[in-house]
């Protein structure tokens, strides 16, 4: 009984000091947004420059698959996934975080040579931003050009009625389609290297069945398993992330 009393004691006094602590303010910020009419011409372009960072903001993701080797990695994994027949094993998160990844480490060395040389001096005002914006674009244009095929870049230069073109001085509005394509022709490429043993496979599965008479028994049922031994005892994924990597060398 005393121990009975004692919990409805500190009940009590728990339920006294809750109201008294959900009544003390909150100290929340205050939002406000207010449109109104401009002091100077200034303050007009420092408006429109805020709207063109913020769009530019929400286009960085879409600007980084392009430029980069996300695509040829995130491409080549879909196709993996696919010829193994797991569906959605691995998940798409978990593919795309693969290939995010891989895609800093690769792009590592570019990333310093635009800290170095566009970045850091920016902020020191040792250059201005257009000077900073080219400094920035000359080390994504070697190496987008490194693994853009001459077929693809000639296209758009043709395209873009470039006169005299000079591979350091082309604008990254050429380059960078040219890049993509030739990044999905690779990557399709990879592809079908990694098809071709996971279809041998298929292809023997459905052999045997048929021979067998067991024409109600779907194939890929028997012929997952044995895809995924295959691909484990080859150690597949290091094979894979270790082709891709160096292909970018």
């Amino acid at each position: 009984m005393r121990f009975n009393w004692v919990a409805l004691c500190c009940l009590g006094i728990f339920f006294a000091l809750v109201p008294a602590a959900y009544a003390q303010p909150l100290p929340i910020p205050g939002i406000d947004i207010n449109i109104g009419e401009a002091g100077s011409p200034g303050e007009v372009v420092n408006s429109v420059k805020l709207l063109i960072l913020l769009t530019v903001i929400a286009l960085l993701p879409a600007f980084i698959i392009m430029v980069t080797s996300f695509t040829r990695i995130v491409v080549v994994l879909s196709l993996l996934r696919t010829a193994l027949g797991t569906h959605n094993a691995p998940p798409n998160q978990v593919l795309i975080g693969l290939a995010l990844f891989l895609t800093i480490f690769i792009m590592a060395p570019v990333y310093e040579q635009i800290n170095d040389q566009a970045i850091q001096p920016f902020l020191r005002n040792e250059i201005d931003q257009e000077q900073a914006q080219e400094a920035a674009a000359a080390p994504l244009r070697e190496f987008m050009l490194k693994q853009t095929r001459e077929k693809d870049l000639n296209l758009f230069i043709r395209l873009a009625e470039i006169e005299n073109p000079q591979r350091d001085s082309l604008p990254l509005t050429v380059v960078t389609p040219a890049f993509m394509i030739s990044e999905l022709k690779t990557a399709f490429q990879m592809g079908f290297m990694l098809y071709l043993p996971f279809v041998i496979i298929d292809m023997v599965v459905a052999s045997i069945l048929m021979s067998l008479g067991m024409f109600m028994l779907p194939p890929v049922m028997i012929s997952l398993p044995f895809k995924i031994l295959l691909f484990i005892l080859v150690d597949g994924w290091y094979l894979v992330v270790k082709s891709l990597v160096e292909s970018f060398a």
